[in-house]
């Protein structure tokens, strides 16, 4: 708990009241203090001075490189110059030594000097602040968090020796901080400057969790959120069609709070992450060796990075060392760098694609540059530590004996002559978002202080004042500035603190000194012109649908082609879709094709044999009634009434032909024309039979002296009146079949799912089967009664052919039933339209073939004589 004599808590007391002041600080600066408590070297010790008890004396001040102009108003700034840095020993025995930093770099140096010149040129402006002169006190971090709290602690507590606690007025230490660079770094200052609305603009901090307004409430950034940049890197790999990734992370803020969100983001387009790796912190080459047997063992081709140069680079060296290739995808961090851009690594890294930060353009910052020089003044020693590295050289005689082969700095050296890359303003990115923070902060300022009183924003509508503004008064404007930089961005802050995310996407390029140069997308290295395949498995084409492999993610499918009748049409259809009812899937199931209709037709083979085999069967019978007829005076003729045999002949003829009513397209007329007319024909024919057959008994008990009555029963009349009987009976059932039940056309979809069998529906099975019943019956009838009669004399032997041609029409009707049943679709037509033909030729054969060879081949013998002569 801070006590009630501290400044900080008299200074809060006036500007809130006593009331809100300990409600305030209560909860809220006592988690500083414990914080700062609890690490020991964080923050400089206050105590009172014996000779003055109204003032604080600092009792330590913490050695940190730095650079600093006075002005009336002091802006912080928190920079990566050094990359490592020496943590002392801590015994808790002794004072612990300083932390030294080493390893200089002019690419943060660089960062410096864009926020001194951003502060120069605003001086300089008329227009922009015109009455107050800004100031800084910039400091490294070395990359370290505690040396960046340390800093930050420095900036928003003061420098000054000696602490009033008497007056409170005037302005803080700095009124608000560009930086720090590092995620972990903001968020952990920035989650206690955001106790005191103290603004922190950052430039190079992207993790997503400082959107977080509750806890990092004066927290803004000129660089996007990683939240955008994954969005970014979605839409590379979603361009390039790459669903199945590898992922390698920082062991950090920025590196965990990015995997979480590309997780995330991933499985949006349908990709997935391969592997999920996290860098070491410290140089563990048995853990990098691990990742680069992942690295190996996975068949994906592309790895996205989360990390900084830095702690990439060990795994760069082994990725060297193992020879192995892979697309890359850089994150802002390293997409940059000029660390990889060397001719060692030009075979395993070029064609990396890297997302970057805005690039801009500074006028006036190169010649800046070069007109720096050093001084004396220790809060500058920033410059002086660049100096002696630049021109590795020492200001100290001493010590240039020792480390710098006796070469003294002088202050006068040429920088231009000095490392080009220190004067190289053609590609300046986080330079140039720290010029962007420093003028939100002016512009912020300016509109501070050109607020009219009595329109204030602040309570009674009251403006700050310059002498006593504070840090929580610039947040409110900082939250609202909008303005355009002389490069011609705009430069705004969304409610969350969050810059306008735009990203340059970055290609390496090899060039023809081995070297890699970074380029903006739009020109492509020709020899990395088609880019690899990463997927786990290849994408389903239509016709397919994928099933996922139990175990794995779902990028990992296999593509199971749809069943008959269904269809996918896109790439990747996770099922399959069913056709409508009269359509069929087309052989590559990508599409719905109307189903082949399937009927007896006379197009095709098997229709234009049965037809011809019908009309042959007809002639045939034309023939032999056309044979009857011219040699109807002849015995042979005669015998057994020739009507009888003219009226067979006619019936088969119309049996042949009805066999065609079963070809073609069915329609309503041929549906109930064609059993009934192959019922009558049928029936007609074979009444002929029976009754020929009985004429034929009653003829030879007529020749007996018992039966001389016998004939006057089946004269002609009564031969003819049981025929039409017998034949009105089958009109009559088809007569009640088609009023009640009449076969219509049907489009059959059960026999085969791949086609429509168009056919007859029967109507009523009762009626089909009582005609085919009722022909059985008279078959059945003549059969037996020509059975019984086989025995005759020859002369009177017809009831032989009759029995024999009964045999064949009641076999194959036998036979027609089993496979009229068991054959689908066309089929069982062609199965009946045979049986009516195989009958039909039966009959025939059996019956007028005999007769006919007697009447043209052996005429002779075709006379009563002979027919007569026979049985003598």
């Amino acid at each position: 708990m801070l006590k009630r004599h501290n400044p900080l808590y008299k200074k809060l007391r006036q500007r809130t009241g006593a009331d809100s002041a300990d409600m305030w600080v209560s909860p809220s600066l006592s988690l500083l203090a414990l914080t700062m408590s609890m690490t020991a070297l964080l923050s400089p010790t206050l105590t009172y001075s014996a000779d003055s008890p109204d003032l604080c004396q600092l009792r330590e001040h913490f050695s940190l490189t730095g650079m600093h102009q006075d002005g009336d108003v002091i802006i912080g700034g928190l920079f990566e110059v050094h990359m490592l840095a020496l943590q002392p020993e801590l015994s808790y025995r002794s004072k612990p030594k300083q932390i030294w930093c080493q390893d200089f770099t002019l690419y943060g140096l660089k960062t410096v000097m864009a926020m001194a010149f951003a502060v120069e040129e605003i001086n300089r402006n008329p227009n922009l602040l015109p009455t107050v002169k800004l100031g800084y006190r910039m400091f490294d971090n070395c990359m370290r968090l505690d040396v960046a709290f340390r800093a930050a602690m420095a900036l928003v507590s003061g420098t000054n020796k000696y602490s009033s606690t008497q007056n409170c007025s005037g302005l803080p230490p700095v009124l608000g901080i560009v930086g720090d660079p590092m995620s972990s770094n903001s968020i952990a200052i920035s989650s206690v400057l955001g106790l005191f609305r103290v603004p922190m603009v950052s430039f190079y901090a992207t993790c997503s969790c400082l959107s977080d307004r509750q806890r990092y409430p004066s927290f803004f950034r000129t660089i996007p959120s990683d939240a955008f940049q994954v969005g970014a890197i979605m839409q590379i790999l979603k361009h390039f069609g790459w669903t199945w990734v590898g992922l390698i992370y920082n062991d950090d803020d920025y590196g965990r709070h990015a995997a979480q969100d590309f997780h995330k983001d991933i499985t949006t387009f349908g990709g997935c992450v391969a592997f999920s790796e996290m860098l070491p912190k410290d140089i563990d080459m048995a853990h990098i060796r691990k990742i680069m047997r992942v690295i190996q063992n996975s068949t994906s081709r592309v790895i996205v990075v989360f990390s900084s140069g830095s702690l990439l680079m060990p795994l760069v060296d082994e990725v060297v060392r193992q020879n192995v290739i892979r697309q890359w995808i850089a994150s802002e961090s390293w997409s940059t760098s000029t660390t990889f851009l060397i001719p060692r690594l030009l075979p395993f890294f070029r064609g990396t694609l890297g997302i970057a930060i805005r690039r801009g353009e500074i006028d006036g910052l190169q010649e800046f540059l070069l007109s720096v020089r050093p001084d004396n003044d220790t809060k500058n020693n920033m410059v002086r530590r660049f100096w002696q590295e630049m021109f590795s050289c020492r200001f100290d005689p001493e010590e240039a004996f020792a480390v710098a082969e006796g070469k003294v700095c002088t202050g006068q050296e040429d920088l231009s002559k000095a490392d080009l890359a220190y004067s190289d303003v053609s590609d300046l990115r986080p330079s140039y978002n720290v010029y962007k923070a420093v003028y939100a902060l002016a512009h912020s300022l300016h509109n501070l202080l050109s607020c009219v009183p009595g329109q204030g924003p602040f309570k009674g509508n009251s403006c700050a004042s310059l002498h006593d503004m504070q840090p929580w008064q610039l947040l409110h404007y900082l939250q609202v500035v909008n303005f355009t930089t002389g490069y011609g961005d705009q430069v705004s802050f969304d409610k969350n603190g969050d810059a306008l995310p735009i990203y340059d996407i970055l290609n390496w390029h090899g060039m023809p000194d081995g070297t890699m140069r970074t380029r903006e997308v739009g020109v492509v290295d020709k020899s990395r012109s088609t880019p690899p395949r990463s997927v786990c498995s290849e994408p389903c084409l239509p016709g397919t649908r994928k099933a996922t492999r139990k175990g794995l993610p779902v990028c990992c499918f296999d593509c199971l082609p749809c069943a008959d009748g269904e269809i996918s049409n896109t790439t990747d259809s996770l099922e399959c879709f069913r056709c409508p009812k009269e359509f069929w899937s087309s052989p590559e199931k990508d599409r719905c094709v109307p189903k082949e209709v399937e009927f007896l037709s006379y197009e095709e083979a098997l229709g234009i044999s049965l037809t011809t085999v019908s009309i042959f069967g007809a002639c045939i019978a034309a023939v032999v009634l056309g044979i009857f007829v011219h040699h109807r005076h002849t015995p042979v003729v005669r015998a057994n009434n020739s009507e009888l045999s003219f009226l067979i002949l006619l019936s088969l003829k119309l049996c042949f032909l009805c066999a065609l009513l079963f070809i073609g397209q069915p329609r309503t007329w041929t549906c109930q024309l064609r059993h009934a007319a192959f019922g009558i024909s049928f029936v007609l024919c074979v009444s002929s039979i029976l009754v020929k057959t009985m004429v034929v008994i009653a003829i030879f008990k007529a020749s007996r002296p018992e039966g001389q009555g016998a004939m006057k029963w089946f004269g002609a009349a009564q031969q003819r009146g049981t025929v039409f009987i017998l034949t009105s009976l089958q009109v009559a059932i088809c007569v009640i079949w088609l009023s009640t039940a009449s076969p219509t056309p049907h489009k059959n979809t059960h026999y085969q799912s791949s086609k429509i069998v168009f056919e007859c529906a029967v109507g009523s099975v009762a009626g089909f089967a009582t005609l085919l019943g009722y022909i059985g019956l008279l078959a059945a009838i003549s059969f037996l009664i020509a059975f019984l009669a086989r025995n005759l004399p020859d002369t009177f032997n017809e009831a032989k052919f009759i029995t024999f041609s009964m045999l064949i029409f009641c076999a194959v009707w036998i036979a027609f039933v089993p496979a009229y049943v068991s054959s689908p679709g066309k089929y069982a037509d062609a199965v009946e339209i045979f049986a009516i033909l195989a009958s039909s030729f039966g009959l025939l054969m059996a019956i007028f073939f005999p007769k006919c060879y007697i009447i043209l081949l052996h005429p002779e013998r075709n006379t009563k004589k002979a027919l007569m002569g026979r049985t003598s």
